[in-house]
């Protein structure tokens, strides 16, 4: 019996894993992804400012998982016959599968987005907005199209860049706030944050078309912009014809086949919508992490149901957390925190999310360097 895990984001190297821990001796497990490393995503925005932080949110998979690992693209998934395609040519085939491949920028089809923007998913768009920025002159403005998580983080971190100069880096949002699926009292405090560090934030504004050199506004007004970066958005992966399907809070997509994370569209045990986030992926993927165990164990004949019955999964978070350059805002219940407090959680966060998937060097490195803990040299005798 084969298990497949398709895509090794947050949702399919933590559901990894988890399996890892809990299959059979006699079901093979094989992950599928795009890159040999997993990407620590809500820290790329760091990378930007400081790029030696790469080697510190990058992680081996062949590291911390001890499973078949293909190095492939899925171009196709059947949820229902249990096949994915790979590199659009190779076939495989398993018994219980996840779809965890994630979501990629979605452009909306607007004229001129796509070939002017850069959008931040890779290490190589950080690396490009780093480049883009250092090139820029006093008085050039930069423009980052939408104030989700990744658009606030990135204008925080291109205010902070900025030293002496007077480049201007403008948030827009197409919504009436900043981070729009978020709380209203957070939504203020990261507003707060943006402004604290010299963001110029503009609501109520979307992005219609772009040039080389120019925005045209939904008013129909033109914006003169010097770089442009696009976090407007997601749409699916390609494998799923850039759909997010909507699932259930079983998470099952097919008939053996699940959905976790950003990949698709989850509705909860309340029916309500789960937000795509980190936080979230984590915990859909223990859910389907179970549910998978449970399948396999009805499949391989050691249990009497005729349907077995899966966990259902609950969206429930203890909060939201964001940076701002060397600000943070943090949503604990009904507490915002922000300054030291809210940076030293976030980091204790981004490291103990490390911790879990076996990268417990990444996760030191990133304490002292987000901390600025310096080690110290020993004294000669």
């Amino acid at each position: 019996m084969r298990v497949a895990v398709l895509g090794a984001g947050y949702a399919g190297l933590t559901l990894a894993r988890k399996l890892e821990q809990t299959l059979p001796d006699s079901v093979s497990l094989v992950v599928v992804d795009e890159q040999a490393e997993h990407l620590v995503q809500h820290e790329l925005h760091r990378v930007v400012r400081r790029p030696s932080l790469a080697e510190e949110i990058t992680v081996d998979l062949d590291a911390v998982l001890d499973c078949e690992i293909r190095q492939a693209t899925v171009t196709d998934v059947d949820p229902d016959a249990g096949t994915a395609t790979l590199d659009g040519s190779e076939t495989l085939s398993y018994d219980v599968g996840a779809v965890c491949l994630g979501a990629r920028t979605a452009f909306y089809g607007l004229p001129g987005v796509r070939e002017h923007a850069t959008p931040l998913k890779r290490l190589a768009d950080a690396r490009e907005i780093r480049e883009g920025f250092l090139n820029l002159d006093d008085g050039d403005r930069v423009v980052v199209g939408g104030a989700g998580l990744s658009g606030i983080q990135v204008a925080g971190e291109l205010a902070e860049m900025r030293e002496d100069s007077d480049i201007e880096v403008l948030l827009l949002e197409q919504e009436d706030a900043v981070a729009p699926s978020f709380p209203a009292s957070f939504q203020s405090a990261v507003h707060d944050a943006l402004v604290g560090v010299g963001v110029t934030v503009q609501t109520g504004t979307g992005v219609a078309e772009a040039d080389a050199d120019s925005l045209t506004l939904d008013d129909g007004s033109e914006l003169a912009m010097d770089q442009f970066v696009w976090t407007g958005g997601i749409e699916g992966s390609l494998a799923l014809d850039a759909d997010r399907p909507v699932v259930r809070a079983d998470l099952r997509l097919g008939e053996s086949t699940f959905a976790v994370g950003d990949a698709a569209k989850v509705v909860d045990s309340d029916g309500e919508a789960v937000p795509a986030s980190a936080s979230a992926a984590i915990r859909e993927a223990r859910v389907a992490a179970d549910n998978i165990a449970t399948l396999v164990d009805h499949r391989r004949g050691n249990s009497g149901e005729f349907q077995p019955r899966l966990t259902q999964y609950q969206f429930d978070v203890p909060g939201w957390l964001v940076s701002v350059g060397d600000d943070a805002v943090a949503k604990v219940g009904p507490s915002i925190l922000t300054g030291r407090a809210a940076l030293a959680l976030k980091t204790t966060v981004g490291a103990g999310y490390l911790g879990t998937v076996g990268a417990v060097e990444n996760a030191v490195d990133l304490v002292r360097d987000e901390l600025d803990l310096d080690e110290e040299e020993p004294e000669g005798e």
